[in-house]
């Protein structure tokens, strides 16, 4: 089987991180279910490695994703049926996972996003914990110029990161919008000339933090970024306290306190 998303450890002052790529870059990284399938499946071999500190998403080639090759896909209508349907235990179809499994890793996710971001590509991109856009990539809700909305996580993704005019809007239109414009209004995280590397650059600043932190600290804000206070007050009281008696906080205050750079060790989960 061709292989449509790239997976690369690499080792960075200690810590490993996950190059991950999208790999169809004739084709501007266009989604088949071939692609998402793989795409769902690199997520999920990544998910059980304790030792892993982040993960860099990004696309081959001069775009990060165009979004859903329509053509290849529709042309297995049995098989859209089939993944179209969620999974009984996760309540998530192919479609939605592809994406989310990247939410659900315990350590953080950055995209570097060039190019075309459009449709299906920028629900990838939003999945993301962190993303980076050079100032001229193309953004867009693009499922709008289809008649169809964003149903690959994107209504929950864009509800956790922009006012709900704004995301009305994108996905009313299928406006076409700058990295710029994407920045201004919360969609992209920060602007960068080479995304990349600045991705693996805000990785390496995470990986100098306890991975059982940082891990905690994502938990936290997915879990309760919407829930009332006392639910929030109840989930940060639980991380802290097992985070109160972790190995890898003794290393992190014996590093703040002037020791030497002790290893981290591999996440308790």
């Amino acid at each position: 089987m061709t292989e449509l998303v790239t997976c690369t450890i690499l080792e960075r002052g200690g810590a490993r991180l996950a190059d991950v790529r999208l790999n169809r870059p004739g084709k501007l990284n266009s989604l088949t279910l071939d692609l998402l399938e793989q795409l769902q499946a690199v997520a999920e071999s990544l998910a059980g490695d304790l030792t892993l500190r982040g993960v860099l998403l990004s696309g081959e080639g001069r775009a990060f994703c165009a979004g859903l090759d329509f053509a290849t896909v529709m042309a297995e209508p049995e098989r859209v049926n089939a993944v179209f349907a969620p999974d009984a235990d996760r309540g998530t179809n192919l479609f939605q996972e592809a994406p989310w499994a990247w939410r659900r890793l315990a350590v953080p996710v950055v995209a570097a996003v060039h190019g075309h971001c459009l449709g299906g590509g920028l629900q990838i991109a939003l999945a993301a914990d962190y993303r980076f856009t050079t100032p001229d990539a193309t953004w867009s809700v693009l499922e709008a110029k289809w008649g169809l909305v964003p149903d690959m996580s994107g209504v929950q993704a864009l509800s956790e990161l922009v006012r709900i005019d704004v995301a009305k809007r994108l996905a009313m239109t299928g406006e076409i919008f700058d990295g710029t414009r994407a920045v201004a209004l919360g969609v992209a995280s920060e602007l960068a000339d080479d995304p990349y590397a600045a991705g693996l650059a805000l990785l390496d600043e995470f990986a100098t933090r306890s991975p059982d932190a940082v891990a905690a600290s994502k938990r936290l804000f997915d879990e309760t970024w919407t829930a009332d206070a006392a639910r929030t007050f109840a989930r940060e009281r639980a991380e802290q306290s097992v985070l109160l008696s972790a190995p890898n906080t003794a290393v992190t205050q014996h590093r703040s306190l002037g020791g030497d750079a002790r290893p981290y060790g591999p996440r308790l989960h």
